[in-house]
């Protein structure tokens, strides 16, 4: 095929800020002429970056309901999928869901984040027994139809790619498809502009740090209850159903952060001396991001984080997202030697030059092993 391709990017939801939202504006940078097309967009809940881009939204775009919470619509956004029309040589969808089911008709490459978390481990995405949620009860009674369309989509595929050995997994055994490995680029630049947050006015660095979307499942709570009643200080950079839960009992040594600029977020990691990732994930992205200003993690051990985060090197892992195991290990880092050096290397490897010059050369089928 021909560089001259026209290309197109779908991507399921842009409404929030987080890791999948920022390889979006990856793929953008490697196809800078590509229209986004997407289900939902709310500029105010996402990165202003893409304020300029040529974005194509479904007709559920017009209810405001939707552009808040993406979960209202649920029981729509498979037909408004497939009625996503995407004209072009090749798309790039960059998916957890969604967007590898919209109607395109040429050569598909799908960057798959996980497939759809709500089907494949409800329980685990509503933060508890499915039939317990608002919202478990119709989604387990749409689950098997949902299943269909899902497995019928991806079955017209032409490649996937996943983002973490997980994930890689997880497409195997949901799919019966292969995918290439391609880790995500983190996306912090630690030589940026920086600018102060006033919710930290009087915040001397050394604070520890979560930067989550606030869903059950990313076990901010547990973070929050291993440094209640001690001296230590933590700040929480995130947004999501779980946001007036946890505020109504914040600790007066905890900040609640949300909506922060890229430079605002930039100068909160600069400012930590450890980060939290408590959270069940696909890919450790955070402790890359944390790792680029020579801040070290704490993590869960397992998922994403074990590919991500070097055991002593870059970070120590605790066994389950219990308070007095992050508590612990909060205070082991404490006292570990740690060296920045070492933790910029590790960002390093990650970086987004790397995962442009890799999507470019499957999209454009420029590699000769596919």
């Amino acid at each position: 095929m021909s560089t001259r391709a026209s290309v197109a990017i779908a991507h399921d939801y842009l409404t929030q800020r987080g890791g999948a939202e920022r390889v979006v504006l990856s793929l953008m940078r490697a196809f800078p002429e590509a229209p986004v097309h997407t289900t939902l967009y709310d500029p105010d809940g996402t990165y202003p970056d893409f304020a300029g881009a040529d974005i194509r939204t479904s007709p559920l775009n017009r209810i405001g309901a939707f552009r808040r919470d993406h979960r209202l619509a649920l029981p729509l956004l498979a037909p408004a999928s497939s009625r996503m029309r995407v004209d072009a040589d090749v798309v790039v969808a960059s998916s957890s869901g969604w967007a590898h089911g919209f109607d395109a008709p040429g050569r598909t490459v799908v960057y798959c984040h996980n497939p759809a978390r709500w089907l494949y481990q409800t329980d685990e995405y509503l933060g508890g027994t499915a039939w317990r949620s608002p919202l478990g009860p119709p989604l387990l009674a749409m689950r098997p139809m949902l299943k269909r369309w899902d497995r019928d989509r991806a079955a017209q595929v032409d490649v996937y790619l996943a983002n973490s050995r997980v994930v890689q997994q997880r497409i195997a055994t949901t799919y019966g498809r292969d995918a290439e490995l391609l880790p995500p680029p983190h996306g912090m630049d630690a030589s940026a502009a920086r600018e102060p947050v006033p919710e930290l006015a009087g915040w001397d660095a050394g604070y520890a740090l979560v930067v989550s979307r606030l869903l059950p499942y990313k076990n901010v709570d547990a973070v929050i209850e291993a440094v209640r009643g001690t001296g230590r200080r933590l700040v929480v950079v995130g947004r999501g159903p779980e946001e007036a839960r946890l505020r109504a009992t914040l600790p007066a040594n905890v900040r609640l952060l949300g909506g922060l600029s890229d430079a605002q977020l930039r100068a909160v990691y600069a400012g930590a001396d450890v980060l939290v990732a408590a959270s069940h994930e696909d890919f450790g992205l955070t402790p890359l991001e944390a790792a680029a200003f020579g801040v070290p993690s704490v993590a869960l051990r397992g998922g994403g984080f074990l590919e991500t985060v070097v055991e002593g090197e870059t970070g120590l892992f605790f066994d389950s997202p219990e308070p007095e195991l992050i508590a612990a290990a909060l205070e082991k880092s404490e006292h570990h030697g740690w060296d920045p050096d070492t933790l910029t290397r590790r960002a390093e490897e990650f970086g987004e030059t790397r995962f442009i010059d890799r999507i470019r050369s499957i999209a454009l089928h420029e590699d000769r092993r596919l």
